[in-house]
């Protein structure tokens, strides 16, 4: 991204031109950064609560009362009976740089031994689906797409979540390729796709076990590619005889005829690329599901060539030297918490989380007040009197306004920091273009003051920014070896040191521990799980909880609306556009319920409810309903939002969130 700057002040931000992936345009959301960063409700100065926890009622003070009180109240809790565990960090990537995101933080909270984080509200199930199979999260590469005769987006809004990549897609197009996309909702990106392929949530695995189930049946195979660099495929081809395309049918609810279809022209294209995404993992099954679509491009040896193969992400590539950022040696043994959790471990301490209550919390780079799941219970544990609460934030989200002191942290156009990528393989330098607006702070230097106020004394807690890149980058990786100093401040961004395009397994090659692709999981079996792929159903699957669905027969799926970024950016006007929660059913489903178009209707289960405006149409599934998110409460007309609805369990692997393992009903506003 390029910054213009004038008389102190940006005035335009744009895509750079000169980069390969990003090729000069910037998605929806970031072309309005500006109105981000200069929003009128822009946080500029440390605030203190003065009312309830909630009404987000403040008063503004300096930073140095600001941070002695904060070190004052943390000092005391870590020397209480329950010690620093009780203090509980919380943050994901509402930053993403490997500063603003992972470093002085990290380094302050274990020098103070808080409680760790298990950091899963995102990506966590694919990647150990992918790291089962293939070994890391390590994908195909998109600059090799113009070269695929074959594109499937599956379980990927494209156009919304990942627009750097439609061009490739499109070249591909040109070129005589068939894109397909395989979605329970007809998306902006099924709209433009040859085909949309409507499945039923959670059911990926089952279609891909089909897939196979075919592809070996009618000899589409590469034994050569299986021979050389898989192990377990007779095991596969065992497991696969449980998943008939009539079976995967009744499952997915893809017609059989339109699955041997499928698998057909898979195993007959020469180069396909599968594009999958965080969605499709968002289930009680979701690792396995990653892991099971990740055999497909072993078993039809498409991995030998550009544009073949599955790309989840490419961030396993970038190895950045985070153990020289966070300084995990500070940090005594300690407990670690799920921040899927929070609600639990804001309410009920000892309900699996373990150790001391939580007395303290200090979020940043995160909104959990909107995106946490179980929202009532996470509100539930942030109205309590005795926990102390300090938010790191732009604005006074729905967090904030929970806190007792709320902190004004930069942009990202007024900070250094570096970042990697998951769809591409360029690092990429973000320097600051303006001074800090009004009293704003760095997350670094907010760690770094809060400190040296709580009189800390390892010598790392005083590391500048540019010190921290420095570490960053000191790594010998040999994919790194490009990625230096001299080249980001010189350029911007970098690409690392592969081939465009790369071709991770061509000649195998796997991470894993057998260096094959492992269709039989030897480490998977270790943790008494299931060695082979397979279907693994959600939790709210209505075939395995009858009774649940019978009360709750909608699957309600929450995916980011087109201009949101989860929570972030939903209080920009510009991108609201007047908007409001809206809920789009099957007209089939909105029938049966007399539901109307344009009609309030309240979502709900036993977690909570929430009110939305009802578009009918027939872009989704039956038996699936669709609420694009987040919203900020504080901006609805009822004051919640879809997570009102959505549970704190978890995935089969990996740990991750199950926001789209949902089901619900729907009843008209009388």
């Amino acid at each position: 991204m390029l910054t213009t700057v004038e008389n102190g002040r940006a005035v335009r931000v744009q895509g750079d031109p000169e980069h390969p992936f990003t090729a000069g345009f910037l998605c929806a959301k970031v072309n309005r950064y500006l109105e981000r960063t200069y929003h009128a409700d822009r946080l500029l100065h440390p605030l203190k609560r003065v009312g309830r926890k909630g009404r987000g009622e403040f008063v503004r003070v300096s930073w140095d009362e600001a941070l002695r009180d904060i070190a004052v109240r943390l000092r005391e809790i870590a020397a209480s009976t329950d010690g620093a565990q009780s203090i509980l960090p919380y943050s994901y990537a509402g930053t993403m740089g490997m500063l603003q995101g992972q470093s002085m933080d990290r380094r302050f909270f274990h020098a103070l031994g808080a409680s760790k984080l298990d950091r899963t509200i995102c990506s966590t199930a694919g990647a150990w689906g992918m790291r089962m199979t293939v070994g890391a999260n390590v994908g195909a590469d998109a600059e090799g797409i113009p070269s695929s005769d074959l594109v499937v987006l599956w379980g990927t809004n494209t156009l919304t979540a990942n627009p750097h990549l439609w061009p490739f897609v499109r070249q591909a197009k040109d070129q005589g390729a068939r894109v397909l996309c395989i979605d329970p909702i007809r998306t902006r990106t099924a709209d433009q796709c040859d085909e949309w392929i409507p499945i039923r949530p959670g059911t990926d695995a089952a279609l891909a076990l089909a897939m196979m189930h075919v592809i070996f049946a009618e000899g589409l195979q590469d034994d050569d590619f299986i021979a050389r660099h898989t192990i377990g495929v007779d095991e596969l081809r065992q497991r696969l005889n449980d998943y008939p395309p009539e079976r995967a049918a009744s499952l997915t609810g893809i017609p059989a005829a339109r699955i041997i279809e499928l698998a057909r022209e898979y195993g007959r294209a020469t180069s396909a690329f599968l594009r999958i995404n965080y969605g499709l993992q968002r289930h009680g099954g979701g690792a396995m599901a990653v892991r099971t679509i990740a055999c497909l491009p072993a078993v039809t040896g498409h991995w030998r060539r550009a544009g073949g193969g599955v790309q989840l992400s490419t961030s396993a590539n970038f190895k950045y030297n985070t153990a020289a950022l966070e300084r995990p040696e500070l940090s005594p043994a300690v407990r670690t918490i799920n921040m899927i959790r929070l609600g639990d471990a804001l309410t009920l301490p000892d309900a699996g989380v373990g150790g001391p209550p939580v007395r303290a919390l200090i979020v940043y780079n995160s909104n959990p007040a909107a995106v946490a799941p179980d929202r009532n219970r996470v509100l539930t544990g942030l109205r309590r009197t005795d926990l102390f609460t300090v938010v790191l934030e732009h604005f006074q989200t729905d967090t904030a306004d929970y806190a007792d002191y709320v902190l004004p942290a930069t942009t990202q156009l007024e900070h250094l920091d570096v970042h990697f990528a998951y769809g591409h393989h360029y690092a990429t330098l973000n320097r600051p273009a303006i001074a800090p607006l009004g009293e704003c702070k760095p997350n670094t230097q907010i760690f770094r003051e809060i400190a040296s106020h709580m009189e800390l004394a390892n010598a790392c807690l005083a590391d500048d920014d540019d010190a921290l890149l420095r570490q960053a980058l000191d790594t010998t990786d040999e994919k790194m070896t490009t990625v230096t100093y001299d080249a980001l401040m010189e350029r911007g961004w970098v690409r690392l040191n592969v081939p465009t395009p790369y071709l991770p397994y061509a000649d195998g090659g796997f991470l894993t521990p057998s260096g094959k692709c492992e269709f039989y999981s030897a480490r998977m079996e270790s943790m008494g799980l299931d060695p082979l792929p397979a279907f693994t159903p959600p939790h709210e699957y209505p075939e395995s909880v009858p009774d649940l669905a019978e009360r709750f027969p909608l699957t309600l799926i929450s995916s980011p609306r087109h201009q949101f970024l989860n929570s972030t950016f939903v209080n920009v006007a510009s991108l609201r556009k007047d908007a409001e929660p809206e809920l789009t059913l099957h007209p089939q489903d909105a029938a049966s319920r007399g539901i109307e178009a344009g009609a309030m209707v309240v979502v709900f289960n036993d977690r909570g409810a929430f009110s939305a405006r009802a578009r009918v149409a027939d872009s989704v599934r039956a038996g699936v309903v669709w609420a694009p998110s987040i919203w900020w409460g504080k901006l609805t007309s009822d004051g919640h939002n879809a997570n009102e609805t959505t549970s704190q369990r978890t995935t089969d692997m990996g740990a991750g969130p199950v926001f789209y393992d949902n089901l619900v009903e729907v009843t008209a506003v009388v």
